[in-house]
């Protein structure tokens, strides 16, 4: 049987780094893209699969679409996309870097690479595209605006490629990933609970791609935080 290709977007660290070390170990091609390859060449070294390597940064528009096609091209093709690439930090003084470097990457970057893949998908006529979106995408945030927004954004942009998806009538398949606090470079401030390890994460992320799921919360007991986020009242909120 063909063995299955897939590419993560962000493998240098974190969740993307645990989901090509799954992917690999569950006899897939992985292709591994981040801004910084010398932690890619360590992770390659230990992959028991074939894999490739890219250096790829979706902050900077013009290279990353023509690396990102490159790579496609160089693993022959590819069938599920992952783009765990992602940026954000506290922000209480709205310093504009912080929040155009949030918006460069989890808004102007996810879409590049989103909407390359899905027309990829789309001449194939199949294919998983997966998406690193938040729980945080559901609400507001006073200590990071942009990068709530930008993760709303990335929710709803999967949502709507899952419509023109549907609309194809080709098996391609759109997965939304929300996950609560995680163990990575990126979780910052006090009142963490439910910290998953990057493993943990990555398993279950791992999990809901292979049900095709449409949603899923990361761990799963999100879905009661998610829940009660969706239903507080403004004036409960705004006091949280």
């Amino acid at each position: 049987m063909e063995q299955l290709k897939a590419i993560v977007m962000g493998a240098s660290s974190g969740m993307g780094k645990e989901l090509a070390r799954i992917l690999s170990n569950n006899n897939y091609i992985v292709g591994l893209a981040a801004r910084r390859i010398n932690l890619l060449e360590e992770l390659q070294k230990e992959l028991p699969g074939k894999s490739y390597i890219k250096q790829i940064d979706i902050s900077r528009f013009a290279d990353a679409e023509k690396e990102f096609c490159d790579l496609i091209a160089e693993m022959g093709g590819v069938d599920l996309v992952i783009i765990s690439s992602g940026y954000g930090d506290i922000n209480p003084l709205l310093q504009w870097d912080i929040e155009k470097e949030t918006i460069d990457v989890n808004v102007s970057g996810f879409t590049l690479i989103a909407s390359i893949a899905f027309q990829y998908f789309l001449e194939k006529g199949s294919g998983h595209l997966a998406g690193i979106s938040s729980v945080a995408a559901l609400r507001g945030n006073r200590s990071d605006p942009a990068y709530s927004a930008s993760k709303a954004y990335v929710s709803n942009y999967l949502e709507g490629l899952r419509q023109r998806a549907v609309r194809s009538k080709k098996p391609i398949y759109i997965t939304d990933i929300m996950p609560g606090f995680v163990k990575t470079a990126m979780s910052k401030g006090g009142n963490l609970f439910w910290l998953a390890t990057a493993k943990e994460a990555a398993e279950q992320i791992f999990d809901a791609i292979r049900g095709k799921k449409k949603l899923a919360y990361i761990t799963r007991r999100w879905r009661l935080i998610a829940w009660i986020m969706k239903v507080a009242p403004d004036w409960l909120y705004s006091r949280i």
